[in-house]
């Protein structure tokens, strides 16, 4: 591996404008692909096996064009104190906005009339209109959403107050912003770390050309293979991450080459023959991670998975041959001013890794104790993890949705914002005894008469729960309806689908942590040649992970130090945040773990005692996986202040556990364990080692002037101890 990779950088070096202008092709040929491809729409959302997907699939079929699993949005109307909803003047406002509502837009499927279907509270306050659409709420357009908001600026001059709610204004959320943010943050560290505004610019410029072509492609291929506008999203961020982190690291190590005297073609080579096989493998766990979503099921994900892998793969090569002919383009300007004014290394004075690592050394048993039981500390409210979707209900008191949802709750009660659409595959007979069974459950306010198909063989029936939409009682409701009625009764709608969704996701997260972190453990055994250290590693991610999901669920589901989060209703977590989390972080922190301990083994190997080789490590890797992890923690908060509560957590989430994985993990127990265990953390048995493939990562093979050489007798003198 690292031989043929030493060969690659030099290649790169050398046909450095070949390269370049390659790259500078693809990245040409993606963006006109991307611009003269038609404009992606969301892709269609399903949860195949689950009995609100089989409810809708039956629906579909039995109701033809009533678009079922279609977006719908509620106008809110409240009359002004001492006023009623049902004066003339009011119905006369409701009647125009009705009007409005049912010619503003194409996707339109039906507009009901509050006074028409009785829409009305008791107290004749407050009022509602149902507009159902023919697409998903992703597949509205900005002109669809606009007819709707403001439909009602009519009637709110007239004196009313008009708010709408319901999944027609869901939008992707906007991330420019946050990512430009990341992006100077990102500038900012890097100078700082490198002292030099050439090798701070090319992670960056190579990240950027990574992810123009992976998310260009994306654009590209979205209507084809149905990719969705959300898709780009995911690969972004990832993208952008990796991207940085691999650069980052070659990079830094050319430096440290050149320091030691090579010059900037050999220097290049074994930059990419020793760091770019840590980015390979680094990169391969990234890939397994974002893969690994398919065992979920649930199609969009495995796409959003498959898109995201591809970008990353595109990241790892650019790394591999983009940065060294770039490299060949800078020079000595990599350097900074200060270290080409020197002819010879800075001299013996430790940096802050050097000693950080010295100081775990003395003391590696503290060290360990400190952290595990610091992060086991904050894990504990992970033990009291509610998973659920995010409704109205969770919006910031100021949106326009979450108003629309307080004011339902107070003219019809919390349950009327999340209704349960009941489908009952049977005659009027089989319809009616199963409206009188639900209707005598504990926690129904109220059933709807059953509306039937033309056949006469299906029918839906609307139940109103008493408690809100994302509560533990209407979840106990939907089982017990499913529990105690035929199997030819099928509970659907939005909030039985976000129900499902969540026990999908719950299902899926132990199967998924065992691909993951199993493949993971394989490839990490032949990277290190050793059993205990991939281990380590996959043990202090879980910890960091779950450490994390303590501190989510503390700030978000409990309400701990929610205000300065900006945390305005607390309640489950987004079902999907484990999974997210576990494939993100995972692939980030095993960027770090195998940049730091790659270079712990390969000073191992070349002759250094254990100790001596945990500080050698830490001298050349700690600084530049401190600027790795500072850069994503930056980009990840920067995504705390939407107003979004789903992107806040997200931001939050993947926050908290970068930095509990790289500065808590990898930068204190990772080095404490090693400590303890000395050369015994690089046993391998014998028979293991005879059946793994030697890939040569840490450049054992690569001789004092890059060629082949070496016997490896040392690491032999390992295998089998």
């Amino acid at each position: 591996m690292a031989t043929f990779l030493y060969k690659l950088g030099r290649f790169a070096f050398r046909r450095r404008r070949l390269v370049a202008l390659l790259w500078v092709g693809l990245f040409a040929l993606a963006g006109v692909a991307a611009s003269s491809a038609p404009t992606a729409a969301s892709s269609s959302f399903s949860i195949p096996g689950t009995e609100a997907q089989k409810a809708f699939d039956l629906l579909e079929e039995r109701f033809p064009g009533t678009s079922a699993d279609g977006a719908t949005a509620r106008v809110v109307f409240k009359a002004p104190d001492g006023e009623k909803m049902t004066d003339p003047a009011h119905r006369a406002e409701v009647g125009k906005v009705v009007a409005d509502l049912r010619s503003g837009s194409d996707q339109v499927a039906s507009v009901v009339d509050p006074y028409q279907a009785k829409a009305v509270s008791r107290d004749g306050t407050i009022a509602y209109t149902q507009v159902s659409y023919k697409v998903s709420g992703m597949e509205l357009t900005d002109k669809d959403r606009e007819a709707l908001t403001e439909a009602g600026e009519q009637a709110k001059k007239a004196g009313l107050t008009v708010e709408i709610g319901g999944d027609a204004l869901l939008a992707a959320p906007e991330t420019g912003a946050s990512e430009v943010i990341g992006v100077g943050v990102a500038a900012v560290v890097l100078v700082i770390t490198f002292g030099s505004l050439v090798a701070a610019g090319l992670p960056l410029l190579t990240a950027i050309i990574g992810v123009g072509i992976g998310v260009s492609t994306i654009t590209a291929l979205a209507n084809t293979l149905d990719l969705g506008s959300t898709t780009a999203t995911l690969a972004t961020m990832i993208g952008l991450a990796v991207g940085i982190d691999y650069a980052l690291f070659i990079v830094s190590r050319y430096r440290a080459e050149l320091a030691e005297g090579r010059d900037h073609e050999e220097a290049a080579g074994r930059a990419t023959g020793t760091a770019g096989s840590a980015v390979v493998f680094a990169g391969l766990t990234v890939v397994i991670a974002l893969v690994g979503l398919a065992v979920v099921n649930i199609p969009m994900l495995s796409k959003m998975g498959f898109a995201a892998a591809g970008t990353v793969a595109i990241a790892v090569l650019i790394a591999l041959t983009l940065i060294p002919a770039l490299l060949g383009f800078a020079g000595k300007r990599v350097l900074g001013r200060k270290a080409r004014k020197e002819t010879a290394p800075a001299g013996d004075k430790p940096n802050m890794g050097t000693r950080w690592a010295r100081f775990v050394l003395r003391r590696p048993v503290a060290v360990l104790l400190a952290g595990v039981v610091g992060l086991g500390a904050v894990a504990v409210p992970a033990a009291s993890l509610e998973m659920g979707l995010p409704d109205d209900g969770s919006q910031p008191t100021s949106t326009t949705q979450r108003k629309a949802y307080d004011l339902l709750s107070e003219g019809f009660g919390p349950g009327f914002n999340g209704p349960l659409l009941i489908v009952v595959d049977g005659d009027k007979a089989a319809a009616e005894g199963t409206a009188k069974d639900i209707a005598g459950l504990d926690g129904v306010a109220a059933v709807t008469p059953a509306t039937y198909n033309k056949a006469g063989d299906t029918a839906m029936i609307t139940v109103i729960p008493e408690d809100r939409p994302s509560s533990k009682e209407t979840e106990d409701l939907v089982r017990t309806i499913r529990d105690t009625t035929d199997d030819n009764v099928h509970v659907t709608g939005a909030t039985a689908m976000n129900i499902d969704f969540s026990q999908r996701m719950n299902d899926a997260l132990a199967p998924y942590l065992a691909l993951v972190v199993g493949l993971a453990f394989l490839l990490l055994m032949v990277v290190f040649r050793s059993v205990l250290v991939p281990l380590k590693a996959a043990l202090g991610f879980l910890l960091s992970v779950v450490a994390a999901l303590g501190a989510v669920v503390a700030v978000f589901q409990w309400g701990w130090l929610g205000s300065l989060f900006g945390v305005e209703q607390t309640g489950p977590i987004m079902s999907m945040m484990p999974i997210f989390m576990v494939g993100v972080v995972f692939g980030l922190a095993m960027d770090y773990e195998v940049f730091l301990v790659t270079r712990m083994r390969e000073a191992f190997v070349h002759g250094e005692r254990p100790g001596q080789a945990i500080v050698t490590g830490f001298r050349h890797g700690a600084r530049v996986v401190t600027a790795a992890a500072v850069i994503m923690i930056a980009v990840f908060a920067g995504f705390i202040g939407s107003g979004e509560q789903m992107v806040k957590m997200i931001g939050f989430g993947l926050a908290i556990a970068v930095f509990f994985d790289a500065f808590v993990v990898r930068m204190a127990i990772v080095p404490a364990v090693l400590a303890l265990l000395g050369g015994k953390a690089w046993w391998l048995p014998r028979w293991l080692d005879r059946v793994l493939p030697s890939v040569d990562v840490e450049g054992e093979k690569l001789g004092g002037a890059g060629a082949p050489a070496g016997d490896g007798g040392k690491e032999r003198e390992l295998v089998g101890t």
